[in-house]
């Protein structure tokens, strides 16, 4: 399914809600996203200039990386064209009023299921720090920073240690948002813990990649649980 040209990315991101009945994520356990050229935090999805939100501390960043292409599919393959990750982030734009960073790989994933196993696998042998290829946002306005991704082999992708590690999170409520095969958060609170010195970790949220689509109420629970939702 490709958006026609006159089609907003958000439009053809509900279709796919509408009609995909549940893009899959990657079994290196997670989803990830389509290519895009936004930079910088955007608001509901459209680009808007990297500024911190208005009242200092206090707002929300969505920071997601996500891979579309091939991926696992209750244990077979098929190929998505918006990852998992970018599905369930824009669910949860379109419920709360926050900002958005996407992540983007200066070397993107390949779109091979395989090949991208492979490539994670060394880069978690080398806790390597992929570099990201759009500008970093100002984190400076935001009091809770959502961080979402898939779970690739039990910790999520490499590249978002090489976010946690570039930005002051320091004082900030990080909540862990992961799409995954079966390893729900994985040891995504670890790891967060471990690189982001200062921070409260929140409750997370993981869902299954073959079920994203339908993960509205549990999505709109745990959002009121972390008082981003009344």
């Amino acid at each position: 399914m490709t958006p026609p040209a006159t089609t907003s990315r958000r439009t053809f991101l509900r279709a796919v809600l509408a009609g995909s009945g549940g893009a899959t994520l990657l079994a290196v356990a997670g989803c990830a996203a389509a290519p895009d050229t936004a930079q910088g935090p955007t608001r509901s999805q459209e680009p808007t200039p990297m500024t911190p939100a208005p009242s200092a501390a206090t707002g929300t960043l969505l920071v997601y990386f996500s891979r579309p292409g091939e991926n696992s599919w209750y244990g077979e393959r098929r190929v998505l064209e918006v990852g998992n990750t970018e599905v369930l982030a824009t669910m949860i734009a379109d419920r709360v009023k926050l900002d958005t960073y996407r992540i983007e790989a200066a070397d993107p994933y390949p779109a091979d299921y395989e090949e991208t196993v492979a490539r994670n696998v060394r880069e978690q042998d080398q806790d390597a720090r992929p570099a990201i290829a759009t500008p970093l946002p100002d984190v400076t306005g935001y009091g809770t920073v959502i961080l979402a991704s898939p779970i690739w082999n039990v910790r999520p992708p490499m590249i978002m240690s090489t976010f946690v590690e570039s930005v002051p999170l320091q004082g900030k409520r990080v909540l862990p948002v992961t799409t995954h095969a079966m390893s729900g958060l994985g040891r995504s609170v670890d790891v967060y813990t471990e690189l982001a010195a200062g921070v409260t970790i929140g409750k997370g949220l993981a869902v299954r990649g073959e079920e994203v689509a339908e993960a509205g109420p549990d999505l709109e629970v745990w959002l009121r649980e972390v008082a981003l939702l009344t």
